[in-house]
């Protein structure tokens, strides 16, 4: 589908107001953990008949360079500090843009699409070996010449996470759709003081979060030849109550049930489990990773990196009808020890000489990850009037471990509890889940993957 894609041109824009010199963005713990991964998010949306291909892209490249007065760090370039960590220089080097055309329309080509295509939507590059020369943020506009428009953002997971690169984006649509936007949050992480006579914690209580990191960061991670494959399931509001209905005990309340992303999780969990053929009924090895912002008390436009990774206990839970409710309770449990006090302790241990001296390797380390991602802001990131959302992508690479599960917004107007689920595992196992008999039982629509044509 390559041959679909036409690549007009690549541009540097910068802010539409020169950046004030000397002003540097230093990171924390939390974003320099993360160095060795990339964030890549497609947004797809309907074009109202009648409109010239070029004129969204026109507007679009000129409401980015106003967007980008209020992202400084974003249009700036990496330096090492003294201690030798990444640092950004704020300045006007700018952000690179693509502008693309594509065949057919955008409802074409999503009937088609996967992970390999629909990443030629969002342009990326490896660092430079001048790591000032490069751009750390890489936008790409399609305009499809049929109808249709795709946004692509990729960045470096060192600077943003996903919510962050999804407030970036929806910090474009507003001032393009009406000229203003919400002022993003630089703000430090909260200030952790060591403990005295005790640079790192001991008390068992608060060391699992820290236990987690510090496996995946002295035990690297492999990369595994293995082709990794991604599917995408629509699940509608029935669907996911008819998931959480299953997930629960018998008599539970309203209130003790289980959110949409604990189930979804609990079911991934479960059918990847069997899938890999366990044979004693044991879950494999995952881990949680969700937004802490809140749990911190930072300000939702807290602007970096604030995802955090739990490892969820697992014991033998497969040898009742499906193991759904175990691995949802899990899940459930390990999300409530994600407490302010034990992501302080996470960042006094990673703000230590604890990583540095290693060679960082993805921090998913060996485990299925599934991501808490169904608070980004896509339904309401709207460029302009009758440009209606169809849905978002995103990508977490590499995808090393056991595979990937991110639990997504739906698509407009499909009810509070429907969700999208991406699943990124070995193709073999992508193929075997589409069969999966517990996840066929809620019937979910294959968005992209296995079984579009």
């Amino acid at each position: 589908m390559s041959d679909q894609i036409t690549i007009l041109c690549k541009r540097t824009v910068v802010s539409a107001k020169p950046v004030q010199p000397g002003k540097f963005h230093h990171l924390s713990a939390l974003d320099r953990v993360m160095e060795p991964n990339r964030i890549r998010m497609v947004y797809y949306y309907k074009t109202p008949p009648g409109r010239a291909v070029g004129a969204i892209t026109t507007k679009l490249r000129e409401s980015i360079s106003e967007m980008l007065n209020g992202f400084p760090m974003v249009t700036g370039r990496l330096l090492k500090n003294d201690q030798g960590q990444w640092m950004i220089k704020c300045n006007d080097a700018g952000v690179r843009l693509v502008e693309a055309r594509a065949k057919g329309s955008v409802e074409g080509w999503l009937r088609r699409t996967d992970r390999e295509k629909e990443l030629l939507l969002a342009h990326w590059e490896d660092m430079y070996y001048k790591p000032y020369f490069w751009s750390t943020f890489y936008v790409q506009l399609t305009e499809f010449e049929e109808g249709g428009l795709a946004i692509g953002l990729s960045c470096t997971h060192l600077l943003v996470d996903p919510p962050s690169a999804a407030m970036l984006v929806k910090a474009w649509a507003d001032i393009t759709l009406g000229g203003k936007m919400f002022t993003p949050r630089f703000q430090q992480l909260p200030l952790v003081l060591p403990k005295p006579g005790n640079k790192n914690t001991n008390d068992q209580t608060y060391t699992s979060l820290i236990d987690r990191y510090k496996t995946s960061i002295q035990n690297p991670t492999p990369d595994m030849a293995k082709q990794h494959a991604t599917v995408t399931f629509g699940f509608t509001d029935e669907m996911v109550q008819s998931c959480i209905a299953l997930a629960k005990t018998v008599g539970a309340t309203d209130d003790s049930s289980p959110t949409p992303f604990e189930a979804l999780a609990g079911l991934f969990w479960v059918c990847v489990s069997k899938i890999r053929g366990q044979g004693n009924g044991t879950l494999t090895n995952m881990s949680i990773s969700l937004d802490m912002r809140e749990s911190l008390g930072l300000d939702k436009g807290f602007f970096g990196n604030c995802m955090v990774y739990h490892k969820v206990p697992a014991w033998e839970c497969l040898g009742d009808q499906n193991g759904l409710f175990e691995a949802t309770f899990a899940i459930g449990e390990a999300m409530k020890k994600m407490e302010k006090k034990r992501i302080l302790d996470l960042i006094e241990w990673l703000e230590g000489d604890n990583f540095e001296s290693y060679s960082i390797s993805t921090i998913s380390g060996r485990d299925l990850i599934c991501a808490k991602l169904d608070n980004l802001v896509s339904n309401s990131t709207i460029f302009e009037d009758c440009y209606d959302p169809i849905r978002i992508s995103c990508y977490i690479e590499p995808v090393l471990g056991e595979g990937q599960v991110l639990i997504l917004p739906s698509p407009p107007g499909e009810g509070g509890f429907s969700r999208v689920a991406m699943v990124t595992l070995p193709e073999d196992e992508v193929v075997k889940l589409c069969e999966d008999a517990i996840l066929l039982q809620f019937n979910p629509t294959i968005l992209m993957g296995i079984g579009k044509s």
